[in-house]
């Protein structure tokens, strides 16, 4: 299956993340996708002070320039969004959470806030689960972490 940003998910892991002023924000951990559709949905990116957090984004919005990743929304709020562990798998009331923190509406729902396009629609009872291959460590990250 291909993403919507083209190449396989896993693909996704590793590009850096850039907000909608261009700052960077970190780099993709994770590809979470949506239980019913299998399309991706979620990433997750490591932030904080020394990378230690990993925070979940919308992809949603997100278009792809080289080997950065764009998301429409700013740093801090990406910063901001809700602490929910990257465990495998995100359940309705935590996707509602973070929907809800990034203003936007469950894609596949009516509302003023629904961003959803072609593949980035859900279930309104389906949890993220990662793609199996979007946790390949990536090279240039420090050991153990």
């Amino acid at each position: 299956m291909e993403a919507p940003l083209g190449g396989a998910p896993g693909s996704l892991t590793g590009l850096h993340v850039v907000d909608a002023d261009g700052a960077k924000v970190g780099k993709v951990q994770q590809v979470y996708r949506d239980d019913a559709t299998n399309d991706p949905e979620w990433i997750t990116v490591r932030t904080g002070l020394f990378g230690m957090k990993e925070t979940f984004i919308p992809l949603a919005g997100v278009r792809r320039t080289g080997d950065d990743l764009h998301v429409p929304h700013a740093k801090e709020t990406v910063k901001a969004a809700p602490r929910i562990d990257a465990d495998g798998h995100l359940d309705p009331s935590e996707e509602d959470e973070l929907y809800r923190h990034y203003g936007m509406a469950r894609p596949g729902t009516a509302g003023p806030g629904d961003t959803s396009g072609p593949g980035e629609r859900a279930d309104p009872g389906s949890g993220g689960a990662p793609d199996p291959g979007s946790g390949t460590p990536n090279p240039d990250d420090p050991p153990g972490g």
